[in-house]
């Protein structure tokens, strides 16, 4: 893999950028207004343009599946944004029913506490920083591994075979996170 190329595509994937506590307004918003937030500030997740990142239908069902605290007045709170951002950025790796049993840990009868709830999303934005360093190392490792074994098995010189291979051990990577995320809800939050 051409290093300054896959460093190319790792600084497209806009890694550090974040919904901060201080963009999340103060003031309850209606739902079109939050996902207008999502679609403003979460653009550079869209795999393809096309997609949604949140919809009015997502927020319902999150609702009714207790992921969410029920909206005041059709109004949701700064709590529900964070949650919202939370549950979005964990959809992509776990299930629901992982979620709700995540969020249990901090909503409770319908509520959460906004000052617990705003130490926690501000400790996850402290972590994902540094844990962005990491990954761009841990990549690095990986293609450099990877590199050496593509040249001792004679594959030949084809960059799509490489590239291929790439991306089999990142989900390789990927796979042994979630299994280690999904134990540590199975024995740790239950």
């Amino acid at each position: 893999m051409e290093e300054k190329n896959l460093n190319e595509i790792i600084k497209e994937l806009e890694l550090s950028e974040s919904i901060e506590l201080i963009s999340i307004p103060n003031i309850d918003l209606y739902m079109d207004q939050i996902i207008t937030l999502f679609e403003d500030k979460l653009t550079h997740t869209k795999r393809n343009k096309n997609d949604k990142l949140l919809t009015k239908t997502m927020i319902n069902n999150y609702t009714k599946d207790k992921l969410l605290m029920p909206a005041a007045k059709k109004k949701y709170t700064k709590e529900h944004i964070i949650l919202m951002i939370l549950l979005y950025e964990l959809k992509h790796i776990l299930t629901i029913g992982d979620i709700k049993e995540l969020f249990g840990v901090i909503i409770k009868e319908d509520k959460v506490d906004p000052k617990k709830l705003s130490n926690i999303y501000q400790t996850y934005l402290n972590c994902k920083v540094k844990e962005i360093e990491t990954f761009e190392a841990s990549v690095e490792t990986i293609t450099k591994s990877l590199t050496e074994e593509v040249q001792k098995m004679d594959l030949g010189n084809d960059q799509k075979i490489e590239n291929m291979l790439l991306a089999i051990m990142l989900t390789e990577k990927a796979t042994y996170y979630k299994r280690l995320a999904e134990k540590i809800i199975d024995e740790k939050i239950k």
